[in-house]
């Protein structure tokens, strides 16, 4: 990553990013009151550097969390939907909100959502109650392979859909008492990713890959790696899933913080910043 060009954009996931245990973003990983999530976010406002959520949480939440810090664009259900100043920018193809109701009504009708539950009974199930009131994804937990679930999705006519690994969650039912983790999924249309999000914000603002930065703590997260110029994961990203470090194996620009949930995000954004400054 260059050191002579301005950070213009942060890409930042929330929870288990940003946030703390339980989604508190004054909590650090220790669950010790913490500012440091919250001096990344001044950090980047001194800076004159864009703040951008990138979340697999409902609209709804992530809006307020926006309206909160004054942010202009966020990115909501995994990159099913960039709103860029207070426009809607759908990411999801030829499922679009409409007559047939919303795109998380069409996946329901499709059959996808309960062919994954039978498919993967005992090891998956709703993200209960995270799943609610959700406009495009269809959200579970459990513990399955991502891409084959994405072989099984088109083996049974439903290729148009992905299931997204978001990374690790705590909440489980007795019914999946007996993985060894628990990792929140989200079933989206094929085209709606965070790194697809990321890039059409770029586009939006001209904003190049040296210009910008992004930190999270999942697979999906270090997907948007292929458009910025510096990805970071927070130190527990790697902490709960050690396979990650071989997925980073060999990408040079991707960096593992040594603190977690927002002391993380925090280093990541003033270790880049100061390397600019000098």
């Amino acid at each position: 990553m260059r050191e002579d060009v301005a950070v213009r954009a942060l890409y930042v996931d929330l929870d288990s990013t940003l946030l703390g245990p339980d989604g508190a973003l004054l909590r650090g990983g220790d669950k010790q009151f913490s500012l440091l999530g919250v001096r990344a976010l001044e950090a980047c406002h001194r800076a004159e550097v864009e703040v951008v959520p990138m979340t697999g949480r409902r609209k709804a939440t992530v809006a307020e969390f926006a309206r909160l810090f004054s942010l202009r664009a966020y990115i909501y259900e995994a990159g099913s939907c960039l709103v860029l100043d207070g426009e809607e920018l759908w990411l999801t193809g030829d499922l679009l909100p409409g007559e047939q109701g919303t795109i998380h009504d069409q996946i329901e009708a499709s059959g996808a959502p309960a062919m994954l539950l039978e498919h993967y009974a005992g090891r998956l199930e709703y993200h209960d109650p995270w799943h609610d009131g959700r406009e495009v994804s269809h959200l579970f937990r459990g513990l399955v392979d991502a891409r084959e679930a994405d072989d099984v999705l088109a083996r049974t006519g439903h290729g148009a859909l992905r299931l997204v690994d978001n990374g690790g969650v705590h909440r489980r039912s007795p019914d999946l008492v007996g993985l060894e983790q628990v990792r929140a999924y989200h079933l989206v249309p094929r085209g709606a990713s965070k790194a697809s999000a990321v890039a059409r914000h770029m586009r939006a603002r001209m904003i190049t890959p040296e210009e910008a930065i992004a930190v999270g703590d999942s697979r999906e997260d270090l997907e948007t790696a292929t458009h910025v110029g510096a990805f970071w994961f927070v130190a527990n990203a790697l902490e709960r899933d050690p396979t990650l470090r071989e997925a980073i194996t060999g990408r040079s620009n991707v960096h593992v913080a040594e603190g977690t949930h927002g002391a993380g995000v925090y280093e990541a954004v003033v270790t880049t910043l100061a390397r600019r400054d000098c």
